[in-house]
């Protein structure tokens, strides 16, 4: 028996921050990172929480560390906060989410949260709807996916004006993590006819909008067809699981500080081939695995007249979009640290290997394979 649920009430379309006009009379917290807060963005947001006394924790910070959940715990039981607000990129909303659950086990929080809104300002994390908080070891360099339906957010506002000021580059890495949550969830080993169908949408609408999104920020369809692309990923994935590529991304980013986005987009197309397994599978017969990508294909009108065509026009489909991008074909040429690299090798493939979203790829990696597959995307 499987099940697909989830209980997040989603407003999305120009116009949705309005849905915090319905907050009134409470204690609230914003959390968010100071950029966000420097900006102007945290207060715009305030602004809508009419006749509400607010305060803003502003100190999350990139891959958010233990640190940072303790001093926003700490935070939350100064202001008695009745309602917790998450603006930012998937940081934000993940260190809110930490910070939300562990406030909730802790019996000196006087005042429950009964409301949670998350509203990003990046299209790529899908954190709004999951699940899922990464958080950040700095002393062990590693990062940690934690996992619990108490970390889900009630209420996600999918706002596309919120999203016209990312940079291109942001845009780029946060939209290539949308496609990678969308074609692992596809072809997890968790996947369903539920999660396929919201994968299958992601990919498409990634596909057609997120080099019109980078091209031009200030483009609102555009970015509205991205915000919703990872919210639907983010559901796809929140169900199903990810893959190795995520495994491998969160140890390549905890060691060698690597934007998340970026390392996933470049470690892509070469799970892509080594999960199609096309040379591996029984008889020469292609695996579902492969069968799935070449659906894929056929639904971005690539040649896929057999598997093989099909697994290989799409791997060239997302080398493709990286190179529209700007994205790196390789570690060492996205400037990471090759010293660095060849001493936390070892650590990094046995971290990838104990991931937890390694758990559910199609194809159970060895030890050998992670190594070789490291080596190729070290360049």
């Amino acid at each position: 028996m499987q099940e697909f649920s989830f209980s997040t009430r989603i407003f999305f379309g120009e116009g949705a921050l309005e849905r915090l006009n319905k907050v009134v009379n409470k204690r609230v917290l914003i959390v968010t990172d100071p950029f966000m807060a420097k900006t102007g963005v945290a207060d715009r947001v305030a602004s809508y929480l009419t006749d509400c006394e607010v305060t803003i924790f502003s100190d999350v910070v990139p891959d958010p560390p233990i640190e940072t959940v303790a001093a926003g715990v700490q935070c939350l039981q100064n202001c008695r906060a009745q309602v917790m607000v998450a603006v930012g990129g998937g940081s934000s909303i993940d260190a809110a989410k930490a910070i939300r659950a562990t406030a909730g086990r802790i019996s000196t929080v006087e005042t429950e949260i009964m409301e949670c809104f998350a509203i990003p300002t990046t299209s790529g994390t899908g954190s709004e709807v999951t699940e899922y908080s990464v958080i950040t070891d700095k002393e062990k360099g590693l990062k940690y996916p934690l996992v619990s339906r108490a970390l889900r957010p009630p209420t996600a506002i999918l706002d596309p004006s919120l999203v016209t000021s990312a940079p291109p580059s942001v845009t780029a890495d946060s939209g290539m993590d949308v496609l990678t949550h969308a074609l692992e969830a596809y072809v997890s080993v968790n996947a369903n006819d539920f999660s396929d169908a919201l994968a299958e949408k992601a990919v498409s609408l990634v596909f057609r909008w997120l080099p019109e999104a980078y091209k031009n920020g200030g483009d609102l369809l555009a970015r509205e067809k991205m915000h919703n692309a990872s919210c639907m990923a983010g559901l796809a994935f929140n169900c199903a699981g990810l893959g190795l590529c995520h495994g491998m991304a969160h140890a390549v980013g905890g060691k060698l500080h690597l934007p998340h986005g970026r390392a996933n987009a470049i470690i892509l197309p070469h799970i892509l081939r080594y999960n199609a397994n096309l040379d591996g599978s029984r008889r020469g017969e292609p695996g579902v695995t492969a069968r799935k990508y070449q659906r894929i294909a056929k639904l971005l009108n690539l040649p896929s007249s057999s598997v093989t065509v099909g697994v290989s026009q799409l791997v060239r489909g997302v080398e493709h979009l990286n190179k529209t991008l700007k994205i790196p074909a390789n570690l060492r040429s996205a400037g990471c640290d090759m010293g660095v690299y060849e001493q936390e090798r070892k650590a990094i493939i046995a971290a990838a290997l104990a991931d937890s979203t390694t758990a559910t790829n199609p194809r159970r990696p060895s030890e050998g394979e992670v190594k070789n597959l490291l080596s190729i995307v070290a360049g």
